[in-house]
C-alpha cells in the first residue's frame, strides 16, 4: 500500500475535519458559538465553504506573471504532499521505504520556500512581495533548530530510515521478521508508551519542545503566522489569491501542520507503536499491533499534536519580526547544538 494512496484521500477529510474542529475549539476558548446555522452544530459549513471557493472566479492581477502565479499554489502543495510519501503507517506499510528518508522528507518540504517566494513576487503586489521575503526569512530561519532537533533523534537511533526510528520504539524491534502479515513478538517484550524515544532517551524531551516550536514556525501558525499577519488587513504572499488557489495554499498549510505532527510522533512518540504494554498476563501490546492498529496510533497521536497546534494558536498573541528572529538564532538554534553534543555523548556513553 502507498502511502500517498491513503494521505491524499485522508488529507482531503482531514482538511474539513480540522477546519471545522479549528472554529469550535477557538470558539469554546473565546467563550462563544462558532458555526451553528449549515447543518447539526455546523458540521456542513466547512463542506460550504469548499463549494464557495469552488465556485468562485480564478482572478489573475492585471500586472502579474500569469504562469507563475498559477503555478505556485501547486509548487508549495507539492512540496508539503510528497514529505508524506515516507511516512510510515505500520509494521508492513513502510511509506516509499528510502533509507535516508529524514533527510528526503526535510529536503522536499523546503522547496515550499520557492512556492511561496513565487507566489508572492509574481501577484505585482508590493505587500505580497514583503509577506514572501518575511515568510522566506521566518521559515529558513526555523528549519536549522527544526533540522538540528531530528538530528538528535538520527544520532541516538544511527538511521536516517522512518521504519527503522518506528520499530526501534515497539515490541517489534529492528530484527522482528514478518511472515504473511503475522507478527513474531517474543513472549518477554514489554513494549509500550516506556519504549519510545522521549521515555528512552529523556534528554530529547527539550528536543521535542524545540521541534515542536520550530514546526510551527514552519507551518506559519500563530504565534508564528506573520507571513499571514491578520491585523495588518493583508493576508501576506498569497494576498492576489482567490478561489481555488487560495484553498490549495490553505490546503497546503493544515497539509504541513499534519506532516509535521506525524514526523513529531514518529520520532518521538513512538511512530505507529501502540502505548500499551505487556504486564504480567496482560499482552496489551500483542493484542494492539499489528497493520491496521498501526495505522490507528499514528493517526490518534497526529491528531492529538494536531489540537494542542490549535489551541497553541488561540492560545499566545502573535510575536514582533525581531522576536521572532531572536528566538530562533539566540536561544532554539544554541539550545539544538547543545543537545546535538548531549546526544552525542549519550551514545558514546551506551556503547
Amino acid at each position: 500500500m502507498s502511502t500517498l494512496t491513503f494521505i491524499l484521500p485522508f488529507l482531503l477529510v482531514y482538511l474539513v475535519v480540522v477546519v471545522y474542529a479549528e472554529r469550535k475549539i477557538s470558539a469554546f476558548m473565546q467563550d462563544r458559538l462558532g458555526p451553528m446555522e449549515v447543518g447539526y452544530y455546523g458540521t456542513l459549513q466547512t463542506i460550504a465553504d469548499l463549494l464557495k471557493l469552488l465556485q468562485k472566479e480564478d482572478i489573475v492581477p492585471l500586472g502579474a506573471r500569469p504562469l507563475l502565479f498559477k503555478v505556485a499554489p501547486l509548487l508549495i502543495f507539492l512540496a508539503v504532499f510528497l514529505g508524506f510519501s515516507v511516512i510510515p503507517l505500520s509494521p508492513l506499510w513502510p511509506g516509499a521505504g528510502i533509507n535516508s528518508g529524514v533527510f528526503f522528507l526535510l529536503a522536499v518540504t523546503s522547496l515550499d520556500v520557492l512556492g511561496i517566494l513565487v507566489a508572492g513576487w509574481s501577484s505585482a503586489n508590493k505587500y505580497s512581495s514583503l509577506g514572501a521575503f518575511r515568510a522566506v526569512a521566518q521559515i529558513i530561519s526555523y528549519e536549522v533548530p527544526l533540522a538540528l532537533s531530528v538530528l538528535c533523534v538520527v544520532m541516538c537511533c544511527q538511521t536516517l530510515d522512518l521504519q527503522e526510528i518506528s520499530l526501534n520504539q515497539g515490541i517489534l524491534g529492528s530484527t522482528e521478521k514478518f511472515l504473511l502479515g503475522t507478527r513474531l513478538v517474543a513472549t518477554d517484550d514489554v513494549g509500550g508508551f516506556l519504549a519510545w524515544n522521549i521515555f528512552q532517551m529523556p534528554f530529547l524531551a527539550p528536543a521535542w519542545i524545540i521541534f515542536f516550536i520550530a514546526s510551527l514556525a514552519e507551518s506559519n501558525r500563530a504565534p508564528f503566522d506573520l507571513p499571514e499577519a491578520e491585523s495588518e488587513i493583508v493576508a501576506g504572499f498569497h494576498t492576489e489569491y482567490s478561489g481555488f488557489r487560495w484553498a490549495i495554499v490553505m490546503l497546503a498549510e493544515y497539509g504541513m501542520m499534519l506532516l509535521v505532527s506525524m514526523l513529531g510522533v514518529v520520532l518521538f512518540f513512538g511512530s505507529w507503536n501502540t502505548p500499551f504494554m505487556n504486564l504480567g498476563q496482560f499482552h496489551l501490546a500483542n493484542w494492539t499491533t499489528g497493520p491496521w492498529w498501526g495505522i490507528f496510533w499514528i493517526v490518534t497521536k497526529t491528531l492529538f499534536f494536531t489540537a494542542v497546534q490549535i489551541w497553541v494558536r488561540w492560545t499566545f498573541p502573535r510575536v514582533r519580526i525581531d522576536q521572532l528572529m531572536n528566538l530562533s538564532w539566540k536561544y532554539l538554534t544554541p539550545a539544538s547544538l547543545l543537545l546535538i553534543m548531549i546526544s552525542g555523548l549519550w551514545k558514546l556513553w551506551v556503547s
